[in-house]
């Protein structure tokens, strides 16, 4: 197996088959200067809610989190335990210091200015242990679920959000893979229910999956768009059908990455550097599934497996084997490829 150093940035399960066009379009304008009208943080009175939940402070939660108050959002943010939310915290201010230290070395902002936006932003996010009434109460209009990828969890606390949020209030989830129409059941309101998939890492990403369900109402739909634009990234309308668009077209094209492995007996690294070279791809396919974790890869294709009997979903034995072993790829040092 090729050894590999790790890159300086992780790519989740559909950061991957284009690179970002500028990481800058990812974040709020940090410079000076005059932005662009794209660039320009939404006035309050111009947002199209009033406070924002974010349920969960892990990787997705803390960078949603994080973006939201950028744009001006009052964020109520809650998780399971007090450390929870501290390491949350401790990444959001992490990454502002990063993000706002390379704009004063390149002479776009003073060390004032950025002192400022870190605090300014640190001070719009109220933290909260997982009590969702404490989160109701504190007025939030747009809850954005970024839990544990189980289904069992997401619909509890979905329940949770219907019964005790205000029944204007839209409630999101940023799931990857499970159906939004599951979660709307669950919640009781299933015309206030959306899906809102952003990317990992949430901060550099410019894409959001918006999802409706049958029963998502325009209203619901038109602010959770609104509500993309206004955090700087651009969205794209995707119906709820399995992985959605970027999910529904990358993971399958792992797997087969995958089977050719197994049937073929044929090297990662060859077949890496074919799509990277003969299909113009940033990275190759079976890479990216070290990126994603292997472990994730295989727990979302068991679920289509079991769920869509009949699409065409399968999972690789290599995938399997792998897994078992306890090779998942680059955050275990092994999958692959060795890291």
């Amino acid at each position: 197996m090729l050894q590999l150093r790790a890159p300086r940035s992780a790519l989740a399960a559909a950061a991957a088959l284009s690179r970002t066009t500028s990481a800058t379009t990812a974040r709020r304008s940090l410079s000076s200067g005059s932005p662009s009208k794209q660039q320009q943080q939404p006035q309050p009175s111009a947002l199209p809610f009033t406070r924002v939940g974010v349920v969960g402070m892990g990787l997705m939660g803390h960078g949603i989190a994080q973006v939201a108050a950028e744009a001006g959002f009052p964020v109520t943010a809650c998780d399971t335990s007090r450390a929870s939310l501290d390491k949350g915290l401790a990444m959001i201010e992490e990454s502002l210091k990063r993000a706002t230290g390379k704009a004063v070395s390149k002479g776009q902002l003073s060390q004032a200015d950025a002192d400022r936006k870190v605090r300014e932003t640190l001070a719009r996010i109220d933290v909260r242990t997982d009590d969702v009434s404490r989160l109701a109460s504190s007025g939030v209009d747009l809850v954005v679920e970024a839990v544990v990828e189980n289904l069992a969890v997401k619909r509890s606390l979905f329940e949770k959000l219907g019964r005790e949020t205000a029944k204007h209030a839209v409630l999101a989830s940023n799931t990857s893979s499970f159906p939004i129409e599951e979660l709307s059941a669950a919640s009781g309101r299933p015309a206030k229910v959306v899906g809102v998939h952003l990317f990992n890492p949430v901060q550099v990403m410019p894409l959001v999956e918006v999802v409706a369900t049958k029963h998502t109402d325009a209203d619901t739909m038109e602010r959770a768009v609104a509500f993309v634009r206004a955090v700087g990234k651009t969205p794209v309308k995707c119906k709820d059908t399995p992985g959605f668009i970027v999910n529904r077209l990358l993971v399958p094209y792992l797997a087969e990455a995958m089977a050719m492995v197994d049937r073929d007996g044929v090297d990662p690294q060859d077949v890496d550097t074919a799509m990277k070279l003969g299909a113009g791809h940033p990275m190759g396919p079976l890479r990216l599934a070290d990126y994603i974790g292997l472990d994730t890869c295989l727990s979302i294709l068991k679920g289509w497996v079991d769920k869509y009997p009949g699409q065409g979903f399968f999972v690789p034995a290599c995938l399997e084997r792998l897994v078992k072993e306890g090779k998942l790829g680059r955050k275990s040092g092994q999958g692959f490829y060795k890291w």
